[in-house]
């Protein structure tokens, strides 16, 4: 990617995946859906089941050819968060609430100004943490282990 494409990414992406929006340009214009994908070298978020195209895909080893009915990606100005009050797209902003917390609010002519809530597609993490230490894993009492001593300068290395 050059600079100029890279000029035109979005930094502040307002949707995520899991949220629910409207498109509001193209072919599924009005219709609301889920977000399943978001694509940010792109711009670009893939809907489940909108925006069907067919696509021709060759049969090869392990796997049969045919014509294959694809979601495809619509680019992230063509859809809009749906208000969860109202039910109609908005604008999303962010406040933040008495506790500190951020948090994404509907904003625009129309809107209600609730707090609109956060995936909980996005809560689940698709690989756990591990809670037992590895082979490659650094032992406790070795991280612990004090190796310099910043009065008496011991553990410099002699440059």
């Amino acid at each position: 990617m050059g600079w100029k494409a890279a000029e035109k990414l979005i930094r502040h992406w307002k949707v995520l995946r899991g949220d629910n929006i409207m498109i509001i340009r193209g072919k599924d214009k009005g219709e609301t859906g889920t977000i399943k994908r978001v694509i940010r070298s792109q711009n670009r978020v893939i809907v489940e089941g909108k925006n069907l195209v067919k696509k021709h895909i060759k049969g090869g080893e392990g796997h049969e050819g045919g014509i294959f009915t694809v979601e495809a990606p619509i680019h992230a100005s063509n859809v809009q968060v749906v208000d969860p009050v109202t039910g109609k797209p908005c604008k999303v902003g962010t406040r933040y609430l008495e506790d500190g917390t951020k948090v994404r609010v509907c904003r625009g002519i129309g809107a209600s100004g609730s707090i609109i809530p956060r995936p909980e597609i996005l809560k689940i993490r698709t690989t756990p943490r591990p809670t037992v230490a590895g082979p490659k894993d650094t032992p406790m009492d070795l991280v612990w282990e004090k190796t310099y001593d910043a009065k008496t300068g011991k553990g410099m290395p002699d440059l």
